[in-house]
């Protein structure tokens, strides 16, 4: 049975900000709708042998990917943000074996950390505020970054879409 779906739809009217962190949010809820009601173990589990893709694999990876893009942007504080795990090869290892609920919370409570961050910065800075994240030679606004994350999310959705029904037969939209 597929979960109760409580996200929230991003708003129809808004300005520029609110429309982006509306997307962004949205994406954020859909993650976490698709890994709702499964177990640790489940949520650690490959759905495809050859892939290191896991849901809690995929959870941990996009709380870095915004860290990662964010930490330190426009001179804002770099204590402000959540520790995550930097290791782009340890986002996907987890053990289905000896994952635990608290692992899951662990993972979740980072997550929703790292989405306090990102609106602290959005209320803090313009959208045109411009900054070279990652110690990138290239410079981004935050406008650009905060699509690019609503790209990222909207990437894995479908990546979780996937890894969901292959682990209980649940789809979504």
């Amino acid at each position: 049975m597929t979960p109760e779906d409580r996200r929230t739809d991003p708003p129809l009217v808004a300005d520029e900000a609110a429309t982006i962190l509306g997307f962004l949010e949205y994406q954020r809820r859909t993650l976490e709708w698709k890994c709702a009601d499964l177990t640790p173990e489940q949520l650690a589990t490959r759905a495809v042998p050859t892939s290191e893709v896991t849901l809690l694999g995929l959870v941990r990876h996009v709380a870095a990917v915004e860290v990662g893009w964010l930490v330190g942007f426009g001179g804002l504080p770099v204590d402000m943000w959540p520790e995550v795990i930097r290791d782009d090869d340890e986002h996907w290892r987890v053990d289905p074996a000896t994952v635990t609920a608290g692992d899951v919370e662990a993972a979740r409570a980072t997550s929703r950390a790292v989405a306090a961050g990102v609106q602290r910065v959005a209320a803090r800075l313009s959208l045109d505020t411009v900054d070279r994240p990652w110690g990138r030679d290239d410079a981004f606004s935050l406008r650009w970054i905060l699509v690019h994350l609503v790209e990222e999310y909207a990437r894995h959705n479908g990546h979780a879409d996937l890894v969901r029904e292959a682990l209980d037969g649940v789809t979504g939209e």
